[in-house]
C-alpha cells in the first residue's frame, strides 16, 4: 500500500486570515472552519486541498516545504500578489527558465514560474 497526498497544511497563529488570503490568491474555497483552528481550503481545478491549522508556536525560519505555482503571465501575477501582502524574495533564472520565490503574509515561501511544457 502507498502513501497518497491529502492535503498541504500550513501552521499559522492566525489560520483565518492566511486561509482566506490563499483563497482569495488561487479562487479556491474554503470548505471549512472548524470553529477556527483548522480551515480547509477546495482549490479549483484540483484534486488537492490547502489547509490552516492553528498553533501557538509556528516553526521558525525557512521553510523546508514550498508550493511551486505556475502562472500563463508571471510578472502580473508576481505583481498582484505583491499588491495583495506576498513579499519578493528573489527573482531566478537557470537556463532560460524563469521564477520568483515570494512569501505569503505568514513568510512562508513559495514560487511562481511561468508556465512551461
Amino acid at each position: 500500500m502507498a502513501l497518497e497526498l491529502g492535503m498541504i497544511t500550513f501552521d499559522s497563529t492566525e489560520p483565518g486570515p492566511l486561509a482566506a488570503w490563499w483563497a482569495k490568491q488561487t479562487a479556491g474555497t474554503i470548505e471549512q472552519e472548524n470553529d477556527g483552528w483548522f480551515y480547509v481550503l477546495a482549490l479549483p481545478n484540483s484534486p488537492y486541498k490547502l489547509a490552516f491549522q492553528k498553533v501557538d508556536d509556528p516553526t521558525p525560519g525557512k521553510n523546508r516545504i514550498h508550493l511551486d505555482l505556475t502562472s500563463e503571465d508571471l510578472d502580473g501575477e508576481v505583481s498582484k500578489l505583491n499588491a495583495e501582502g506576498a513579499t519578493e524574495v528573489a527573482q531566478r533564472e537557470m537556463d532560460g527558465f524563469r521564477w520568483v520565490t515570494l512569501a505569503d503574509p505568514d513568510g512562508n515561501q513559495f514560487c511562481v514560474s511561468g508556465r512551461h511544457g
